[in-house]
């Protein structure tokens, strides 16, 4: 009669050493392609917020305006204006979308991007005021939105028609610009992305009306 023969404990220890092995690689090929798959979505988020940031910007100031119809007993000098220098703006448009149907507002508001410290993150982060009311302090209220997060730059360019070159500001409450918009702005967004390069968005708007409305 033939005796059967068991496991060994040498046996035993190496199979579980393998099994326990494989185990291992397996859960460090999981976690790998977890955070693979975070970066992944991290890089997505960060470049679609900067996009949309790009693209709204230049949506808004293609309807920027000035306005010669304003109350000049109450106001010193014309409300709307175009103030923007390399990394913030400030402009009057016919932008602005009611969330209300019964809402006490036009299609115009003052609009302003700021690039700043983001205080609830780490990095700078791109900011959008918007105030619905357009009056003689439009460097204060309104609502501010941080609308793209760990921005590396924003570069604003002004296209000056008459020099037939791109400038660095441009104020249409100097003498010089008074009465006169750039007809287009070049806009850049250098967003850092979790795991790789900064990505850049760049985009021109169209300015429409390039002089005063008077009506």
């Amino acid at each position: 009669m033939t005796r059967r023969r068991g496991f060994t404990l040498v046996e035993v220890m190496i199979a579980a050493s393998i099994t326990a092995f494989i185990g291992l690689v397996i859960a460090g090929s999981y976690m790998q392609i977890d955070r693979a798959a975070v970066l992944v979505r991290d890089q997505a988020q960060r470049a679609s917020a900067a996009r949309l940031a790009v693209t709204r910007l230049a949506s808004e100031l293609s309807m920027a305006f000035l306005s010669e119809h304003y109350d000049r007993a109450r106001f010193r000098e014309r409300p709307t204006l175009l103030k923007g220098e390399e990394e913030t703006i400030l402009f009057s448009t016919m932008a602005h979308v009611r969330r209300y149907q019964d809402a006490a507002e036009s299609d115009q508001s003052m609009v302003e991007y700021t690039v700043e410290r983001n205080p609830d993150g780490d990095g700078e982060a791109l900011f959008r005021r918007e105030k619905v009311r357009i009056d003689d302090e439009p460097d204060r209220g309104g609502r501010k939105d941080l609308v793209a997060d760990q921005i590396e730059k924003l570069e604003l360019r002004y296209w000056d028609a008459t020099r037939k070159e791109w400038v660095r500001g441009w104020n249409t409450r100097s003498s010089e610009r008074a009465n006169e918009l750039p007809q287009r702005v070049r806009i850049e967004v250098t967003v850092k992305v979790p795991g790789g390069k900064a990505q850049v968005f760049t985009t021109q708007a169209q300015i429409a009306l390039t002089t005063p409305l008077d009506f």
